[in-house]
């Protein structure tokens, strides 16, 4: 039953990001109805992100105190109607507000899946159960450029918001008859597990802490800090590279549905893979802590390999980026778990909700930054300097603020 709700979680993220990307998908047709720079692109995006960031941190409360089923019932309807409501803008500030409000909906699905890997695994099944969530984000990459180039070739680009909010509420009603919460998890824990299972259900009942109170743990903000700058480079990735295809290599619509489904494919596997991988190691009884920096580490070292894209053909920058989704998703796949190890499940989604906060907070300041270079003549060769390294220091603060991946007693801290 388990890996079916997991399944289930994995189709709402694909529908999410596959909302996310009807704009930077189809943005070379709506600038036929609606000009706009390259700044106010940025805007566009960093109006979702702002939305986005502060529910996904009311996002993570609202899973703790309505529950998982609920929660993210009203979650999911509340961003369907607003991606929908793209289908009406006549303008820019039109435009902005709808993607606000898509912003303020999916804020919280990633908390709410969050608690549902708490609510339902154990420790060693975490990180693949996460993994095959978290694969739903290339399911909704893979699918938006080939869908949204066929609606906009037979129809046009406002139907394209009409169909992807229809998809969130028929979502709705499977989730609502399928998910029931458990008293306790559904599966046993694994070896060497029992303690830390037994501690996690044991502060399940007591009051979750205020933000401030978690953000004194360090492990807390490590997350935060390390989420902010590796989202930073993730949200331009997502949001500007059917944008680069088009300026920077001449792509029309019909090429970028054909090519831009490629790197989300990648991204997929890197899911599935970096999830697996720690758990393997784990169920091999390695460290925990072990298990998830290796993990980690092999995942960031690969992201580098970005900085030479605008160097190449487009052939080779399409397998580059490839293998930075790959890489970037293993990373968000294990940083995503991370929080069901250290913290108690009466706190997981409100700390999940603080580096989910983190990441979008990057993610604005960093296309901000976007939008200003490439309107001020910059071009993409510093832009993808800067993105390359970013995994690489968000790596090294997790080797210093998370000394070891253990069920913290939030008492003490």
């Amino acid at each position: 039953m388990r890996w079916r709700i997991a399944i289930i979680v994995s189709a709402a993220i694909a529908i999410s990001y596959l909302d996310r990307q009807t704009l930077p998908v189809a943005v070379k047709s709506i600038q036929k109805q609606i000009p706009l720079s390259n700044l106010q692109f940025s805007y566009l995006q960093s109006a979702f992100l702002l939305a986005y960031a502060f529910m996904y941190l009311g996002g993570g409360k609202l899973a703790d105190a309505l529950g998982t089923r609920r929660g993210f019932a009203v979650i999911m309807i509340f961003w369907s109607l607003a991606c929908a409501s793209h289908s009406i803008a006549l303008s820019f500030t039109m435009l902005a507000v709808s993607r606000f409000l898509l912003g303020m909906g999916e804020g919280g699905g990633f908390p709410a899946a969050s608690r549902v890997v708490a609510e339902l695994f154990p420790i060693g099944e975490r990180a693949t159960a996460m993994g095959i969530i978290n694969a739903g984000t290339a399911v909704g990459g893979v699918a938006a450029p080939p869908l949204i180039a066929l609606i906009i070739a037979y129809i046009n680009w406002r139907w394209i918001f009409v169909f992807t909010g229809s998809l969130g509420l028929l979502w709705t009603l499977w989730w609502w008859q399928s998910y029931l919460v458990p008293v306790t998890s559904s599966s046993s824990p694994g070896p060497g597990e029992e303690k830390s299972q037994q501690a996690e259900y044991s502060t399940d009942s007591e009051p979750g802490l205020r933000w401030v109170d978690l953000l004194r743990v360090r492990d807390a903000w490590g997350l935060v800090i390390a989420k902010f700058l590796s989202d930073a480079a993730w949200y331009f990735y997502l949001f500007w590279l059917p944008k680069y295809l088009y300026d920077a290599r001449g792509f029309d619509v019909k090429s970028v549905g054909l090519f831009a489904w490629i790197p989300y494919a990648a991204a997929g596997v890197g899911c599935l893979v970096g999830g697996w991988f720690s758990s393997h190691l784990v169920q091999r009884r390695v460290s925990l802590g072990v298990a998830r920096k290796l993990a980690l580490g092999l995942s960031a070292v690969v992201m580098p390999i970005v900085i030479v894209v605008p160097l190449v053909p487009v052939s080779w920058a399409i397998a580059i980026f490839s293998v930075a989704y790959f890489g970037q998703q293993s990373w968000s796949t294990l940083v995503m778990v991370l929080p069901t190890d250290l913290f108690p499940r009466n706190v997981v989604g409100s700390v999940a909700g603080l580096v989910g906060f983190g990441g979008a907070m990057g993610g604005i300041a960093f296309g901000q930054l976007v939008g200003y270079l490439l309107d001020h003549g910059f071009g993409y060769g510093p832009v993808f300097a800067i993105a390359g390294t970013l995994h690489i220091v968000a790596f090294a603060v997790i080797l210093v603020t998370v000394p070891r991946v253990q069920l913290l007693n939030l008492q003490r801290t």
